[in-house]
């Protein structure tokens, strides 16, 4: 994967892994990085030497912009569908499966998979500029595999608002108040220093204990290793309604037009 299809690194600084991702547009997310994302949370996770990961996004802009389009529209087959959205599945899994804690630090707007990620992560910190929006059905399909982990922080009434509703945009006040942000920050200064501080904290406290409270903390989960691929299931399937191939394509192009 060269900088130009984007990338996925890991540094480790005292007891802290940070996980950066990034693409060119909009941070959004192929197949590559989801796969990348996934791989590299779990060996932070195995390292004996990480007491905490930090999930975060290079760049000023988008945090994530969610799946991406140019992969969506090559998806020809239910089983190129359904290995394409299991990435996201993988990643969620990642995050939840590992024995230590996950901060997320979101410096801008979340959109679909984006949102999955923020609401996956244990604890998430916020730019006061990082609305999200789960876009997935204005494109004919739905968000189906990070439907849990947002369920689980927001609750299923503004899940579904937020589902039924994809071209809105919730402010990062609204996504504090319903528990998908811990906190939300006026300066990305002021954000960074929250993550770090938090970070360095949990570095300094027992991985024994923290291991056997993330068990706690994610309880009822366990069926996630295989409901969110049959999740990936129904999103492959529909991907390949025309339906959705020309919303993508008017999407496209009016991005182009812009």
């Amino acid at each position: 994967m060269s900088a130009t299809e984007g990338y996925v690194k890991t540094g480790i600084s005292g007891g802290i892994a940070t996980v950066t991702f990034h693409h060119p547009k909009s941070n959004s997310l192929p197949a590559a990085i989801l796969s990348s994302l996934a791989r590299n949370i779990e060996e932070a996770g195995a390292n004996k030497d990480v007491r905490v990961i930090v999930l975060r996004s290079d760049g000023e802009k988008a945090f994530c912009a969610g799946a991406s389009f140019d992969e969506l529209v090559a998806i020809d087959s239910e089983k190129a569908g359904l290995t394409f959205f299991n990435g996201f599945a993988l990643v969620i899994n990642a995050i939840r499966t590992v024995p230590c804690f996950v901060i997320g630090r979101v410096q801008n707007k979340a959109v679909g998979g984006g949102v999955g990620l923020a609401a996956a992560v244990d604890v998430c910190y916020a730019h006061q500029s990082a609305s999200v929006k789960l876009s997935e059905l204005a494109i004919g399909i739905g968000p189906f595999v990070v439907g849990p982990a947002v369920e689980r922080k927001v609750g299923t009434g503004a899940f579904g608002y937020m589902s039924a509703a994809p071209a809105a945009w919730q402010t990062a006040e609204w996504a504090e108040r319903k528990g998908l942000y811990a906190s939300v920050f006026e300066r990305v200064e002021d954000l960074d220093a929250a993550v770090e501080t938090h970070a360095t904290e949990l570095a300094a406290y027992s991985p024994e204990a923290m291991a056997e409270l993330k068990r706690v903390m994610w309880r009822g989960t366990d069926n996630w290793a295989t409901l969110l691929p049959e999740r990936a299931a129904i999103s492959g399937r529909l991907v390949l309604s025309a339906f959705t191939r020309n919303a993508i394509a008017e999407f496209k192009r009016k991005a182009a037009a812009r």
